[in-house]
């Protein structure tokens, strides 16, 4: 567990068909001028809100919400080769043909700071969190939380937030 390490939360609401994002400030924590970056040492993911459950209703649908954290703002979701994702992720939910309740949930998280050995370096003021939604959102927002660390620019992290993001 990272040493004085602290949490940020994020909510993003997803309209069911469409990309949308939220920023989330990092100001307090990064400062280019004083050399504080932050370090995300660890990203969880909740799924909708809690007490409502995700699902289908269509008979032999299928349906999925996919989440991402960026550097930048998108227009839409990235893949892994984009320089700015930090974490990005999917909730998958489908239907049987002929049943019209859920019978299938899968998640999947295919990036988090936690799957590298020193997490992620971020020096932007914000970073954004977005969703989208295939055959309509499954889910009604994506909630993160985030351990973190402020620490001084160092010419190594100087030098490892470059070569990260080229």
């Amino acid at each position: 567990m990272a040493k004085d390490s602290f949490f940020i939360r994020a909510t993003v609401t997803t309209n069911g068909l469409t990309f949308a994002q939220a920023p989330i400030d990092c100001g307090a924590y990064v400062d280019a001028l004083g050399s504080s970056i932050l370090r995300v040492h660890n990203l969880t993911v909740q799924y909708g809100t809690p007490g409502t459950n995700p699902g289908v209703t269509a008979p032999g649908g299928d349906a999925s919400t996919s989440y991402q954290l960026t550097t930048q703002s998108q227009a839409a979701m990235v893949d892994a080769s984009h320089r700015s994702l930090i974490s990005s992720g999917k909730l998958i939910a489908w239907n049987h043909p002929g049943v019209a309740s859920l019978n299938g949930l899968s998640e999947s998280s295919d990036i988090l700071p936690q799957d590298w050995t020193n997490g992620y370096l971020v020096a932007t003021e914000q970073i954004y969190l977005g969703t989208d939604s295939v055959n309509n959102a499954i889910v009604d927002q994506i909630t993160i939380v985030m351990e973190c660390t402020v620490e001084k620019m160092t010419p190594s992290a100087a030098m490892a937030l470059a070569l990260s993001q080229s």
